[in-house]
């Protein structure tokens, strides 16, 4: 009997049991008294085992259940407005629909010159070689300053807008004047660096549209004879040594004449099979060196550019113009700069190869409107080249180029009163690169410059640059 009453208390404790673990409820607990009179019917309990199992299971099924488990809070409703996320490239966060992005860069160089001795025979007017009696050497930017650029995109009824910011500290102390930051330097004690604000734009577009910017930018005309050239990381021809200023030459004014960050109102196409347009209306520029100017009309520039694949060659094709009428305070000493470029960047496996010609009226060389007229008038003639070669081997790369700008007198006049007024600039680049990280590049390069005047006269100078530069 014993027997049959642990069997029956265990059968009872099992059905129980399954009972906690499926849920109490009034309909379990009527199946535990079915079960015991089941069992009392078969014998198995005694009357008194069954009465006394039926009051432990009436007793149980008494008890109060045990209170459920709260449900878990809803998770609060994140508000978009205030969420901060990190961006999914660069450097910068979203908050809310606004992406906040930064980029930069901080280069520095020892460059050592070499320039020919001061002579009657070296006066060349407007050549980038220096000459002196001494060598020299700095630490300074190569020519690119260092830059932060700071930009605010977000999406607003269906257009993508942004606002850009750019500014372009040196790391050599500057000596302020009509230049600002790209005057000549003042290496001394207590001076301090420029920062030269190049970039202030906004921008809107949308798929299909295209984009619009307002502010000041880079020029389209010889934009991408810069931007494909291989000193622009690196030093390139140093210009004055002896004081640094922001920047170096580079390869500005022996090969192409310098695009500028101008005030401009610009619209770009979308891009169709890889081609693009882009045309702006531009903020007249005067003369660095003719008469005094009250311009009545905008500068325009326009470019073409194409992207795309050659069978294996990956190649990017431009083409640009640009022109303004200079309308001096004397009328009768009026002229209009115009000019044409064309260029090509084509990478085949590692090799990657540039090419790059311009022909020019009334602009000048090395920058814009410097030397481009007589100052009667007359618009001085120019044009120029540079080719480049640079191979990739794993995180080395080796590179070398050659180019030159030339400008011609306006008339026979011209030529007599101005007789050092350099004919041709030209120079040689030998670059080494070493990619130390994927921010961090160490550069060394050797360049041979050399300023040739209409009479003859000439000027060389040779320069080793060591140094680094990153980009984030």
């Amino acid at each position: 009997m014993k027997a049959n009453k642990g069997l029956a208390g265990a059968m009872l404790a099992a059905t129980m049991t399954l009972g906690m673990t499926l849920g109490a409820t009034p309909a379990m607990a009527g199946t535990s008294a079915a079960l015991l009179k089941r069992l009392h019917e078969k014998g198995i309990l005694s009357d008194e085992e069954y009465q006394q199992l039926l009051r432990e299971d009436e007793a149980e099924n008494a008890a109060p259940a045990p209170a459920a488990a709260p449900a878990p809070a809803a998770a609060p409703v994140a508000d978009s407005d205030r969420l901060v996320r990190r961006t999914a490239s660069g450097v910068g966060v979203e908050i809310g629909d606004v992406a906040l992005t930064f980029s930069g860069s901080v280069n520095g160089f020892y460059v050592h010159d070499n320039p020919q001795t001061a002579s009657a025979r070296t006066a060349v007017t407007g050549g980038i070689a220096n000459v002196g009696g001494n060598s020299t050497s700095s630490v300074r930017n190569g020519l690119l300053p260092g830059f932060l650029k700071v930009e605010a995109t977000t999406h607003q009824g269906g257009w993508d807008v942004g606002a850009h910011f750019g500014m372009y500290p040196g790391i050599n102390s500057a000596a302020w004047g009509a230049l600002g930051a790209n005057n000549g330097g003042q290496p001394t004690a207590l001076a301090t660096a420029g920062i030269d604000f190049r970039q202030t734009y906004l921008t809107f577009g949308r798929a299909g549209f295209g984009e619009v910017k307002i502010g000041r930018d880079i020029g389209l005309f010889g934009s991408d004879a810069i931007l494909n050239d291989i000193t622009l990381l690196s030093s390139g021809a140093p210009g004055g040594n002896v004081a640094p200023a922001n920047t170096t030459l580079g390869r500005i004014g022996s090969g192409y004449i310098y695009t500028d960050f101008q005030p401009q109102i610009t619209y770009t196409t979308p891009s169709l099979s890889g081609f693009k347009a882009a045309f702006g209306v531009f903020q007249p520029l005067s003369s660095l060196t003719g008469p005094a100017e009250q311009n009545g009309s905008p500068g325009f520039q326009a470019k073409l550019s194409y992207d795309g694949k050659l069978g294996p060659v990956t190649a990017h094709l431009w083409a640009s113009g640009i022109t303004q009428k200079h309308d001096t305070l004397n009328r009768a000493l009026a002229y209009t700069g115009k000019g044409l470029d064309v260029g090509a960047k084509l990478t085949a496996g590692p090799v990657t190869a540039v090419g790059y010609y311009y022909t020019a009226s009334g602009l000048g060389t090395t920058v814009l409107n410097l030397f481009d007229s007589d100052g009667l008038g007359h618009a001085r003639d120019s044009h120029g080249f540079y080719a480049q070669a640079m191979a990739t081997f794993g995180k080395i790369s080796v590179g070398g180029s050659y180019g030159e700008s030339r400008l011609n007198f306006a008339n026979a006049l011209d030529a007599a009163t101005t007789p050092t007024l350099v004919a041709k600039n030209s120079s040689y680049v030998g670059q080494v690169r070493y990619g130390l990280t994927s921010w961090v590049t160490l550069i060394g390069e050797y360049v041979s410059a050399k300023a040739q005047a209409h009479n003859g006269n000439s000027a060389k100078s040779d320069t080793l640059a060591l140094g680094g530069i990153l980009f984030f």
